[in-house]
């Protein structure tokens, strides 16, 4: 008798390896899911035959038997930045470990396709979804608008509504960069900063202000710009600063766009200025500026986020659990001629 493989008769079935094992398919499902209720002899026999056969589990449709797609997705607001590719491989790290796919959306900050790519996962029945929020209206992300999907956020916190989110201690890292550069002797720091209605740009400014305040020294309106997108806005704002009668000696960005944008207005005008600012980035330790970065563990948000929503999906409790949040830390690097 010819021996069936998948080259002559299509790939094997959980039938063909119950037959050819002399078990029942139930069995075959048992010794896969390594249930303890199967005797050793009969699960030496399974997996032989599966070895034999070369046998694989249609996973798609064993999820859709089970009501899970076997994916989760993660939305993101710019991945072009390398901040949310680190933050994408900590999650597919831990999805990866739970037999999980990661479907990956880029809204580019815009709140519309932001809201429009909810709804289209929703509808799709994905088991999960981490979102990096564009805006500060979450309605289309309360459990009603997802039909139950649960979901988490990322590096910004929920509003108006209840849910798992995973945040950067941006109000503490801020603060601390800020004080490194007054410890320096800096009593005239700028601010380039990011749209204020970004809990990130708010909880940096709000740090960056404290600092001044600690010390007892009164930031100059005249050096703050806030509302910055990009590198390039941020080099016309520090090349303006700089520019000024009595310009800022350090400059302090909310994140590592806006400070490759003061680096280039800095390498360009050749003044003597302190750079501090949040994300550290590719290079910045061979730069030669006195350059202080907030960093932390990017990696450690996705698997944090994922974790967080692994448990949702296989929450089985009447009583749901409580929102959660967590905080990553972080600390500050002093490069080039910074101080140490």
């Amino acid at each position: 008798m010819t021996e069936r493989r998948a080259s002559d008769a299509g790939a094997p079935t959980m039938r063909d390896v119950a037959a050819r094992a002399g078990v029942s398919a139930m069995t075959v499902s048992r010794v896969l899911k390594d249930d303890a209720r199967v005797s050793e002899a009969s699960r030496e026999r399974v997996l032989r035959a599966v070895d034999a056969l070369g046998y694989r589990r249609n996973e798609t449709a064993r999820r859709l038997r089970l009501g899970s797609s076997g994916m989760i997705v993660l939305i993101v607001t710019n991945l072009a930045n390398p901040f949310y590719s680190r933050l994408a491989l900590g999650v597919q790290e831990v999805a990866s470990e739970h037999g999980l796919r990661v479907v990956l959306s880029n809204t580019a900050e815009e709140y519309e396709r932001e809201r429009s790519a909810v709804a289209d996962f929703a509808s799709r029945q994905m088991d999960g979804m981490i979102v990096v929020p564009a805006g500060s209206n979450h309605r289309h992300l309360t459990p009603s608008a997802l039909r139950g999907m649960p979901v988490v956020l990322a590096s910004r916190p929920p509003a108006g509504m209840d849910a798992d989110c995973v945040l950067v201690d941006d109000f503490g890292g801020a603060e601390e960069a800020t004080r490194q550069l007054l410890a320096d002797g800096h009593r005239k720091i700028g601010f380039l900063g990011n749209p204020p209605a970004l809990y990130t740009g708010a909880e940096r400014f709000r740090g960056y202000w404290s600092a001044h305040e600690a010390a007892g020294v009164e930031p100059d309106e005249r050096h703050i710009r806030r509302g910055l997108a990009d590198v390039g806005t941020a080099e016309r704002a520090a090349t303006a600063l700089l520019a000024d009668p009595e310009p800022p000696t350090a400059l302090f960005c909310t994140n590592n766009r806006l400070t490759k944008g003061a680096i280039r207005a800095v390498r360009t005008l050749g003044r003597p200025v302190a750079l501090a600012g949040f994300d550290d980035f590719d290079l910045a330790e061979v730069l030669g500026l006195p350059l202080t970065i907030v960093s932390y563990d990017a990696d450690e948000i996705g698997r944090r986020a994922a974790q967080m929503l692994i448990d949702r999906i296989n929450d089985r409790s009447e009583a749901p659990l409580p929102a959660r949040r967590t905080v990553v830390p972080t600390h500050v690097i002093r490069y080039g001629g910074a101080p140490a």
